[in-house]
């Protein structure tokens, strides 16, 4: 449930300019997980998130992406969401646990792979754009070795 919560939070603060932990708790609550302010602060250490200026001046959490633990966190998210995928042509089609294919694309898109375009998630299906048919077997041959650890 804490991994599903931090991939949750992290897909929410990519999505909105959120500013307090008071508002990042009520959209996790609004998303069906009943947290408390408390939670919400423990989570936003653990994630290591700080606050920086948006372009519209308020400031906003964000995850600090010179950190080492970023990717990892991100490579759990998809060892844990992951369950199979299979490529058309240039598409690569991935399914994951029930739920949890918006945050496995989130993980996709933070780890910054070249040869994905981008990706759109449903419930437990992501459809990924990429370059070619030749980048997606790398593609998938990365997220193989990713996921195998």
């Amino acid at each position: 449930m804490k991994l599903e919560r931090h991939s949750k939070i992290v897909e929410l603060i990519g999505k909105y300019e959120i500013e307090t932990q008071e508002e990042l708790a009520e959209y996790l609550n609004q998303a069906g997980f009943a947290v408390t302010q408390a939670t919400v602060s423990r989570d936003i250490r653990e994630l290591k998130l700080t606050k920086v200026q948006s372009e519209s001046g308020k400031q906003r959490y964000v995850v600090l992406q010179n950190q080492s633990s970023f990717s990892d966190k991100y490579i759990r998210i998809l060892r844990d969401g992951y369950m199979s995928m299979d490529m058309a042509q240039n598409i690569l089609v991935i399914k994951t646990v029930s739920g949890m294919a918006m945050a496995v694309a989130a993980a996709l898109d933070a780890l910054h792979f070249n040869e994905i375009v981008g990706c759109i998630a449903g419930d437990d299906t992501i459809m990924c754009a990429v370059r070619s048919a030749d980048d997606t077997i790398l593609v998938m041959d990365k997220l193989k070795k990713l996921i195998a650890g």
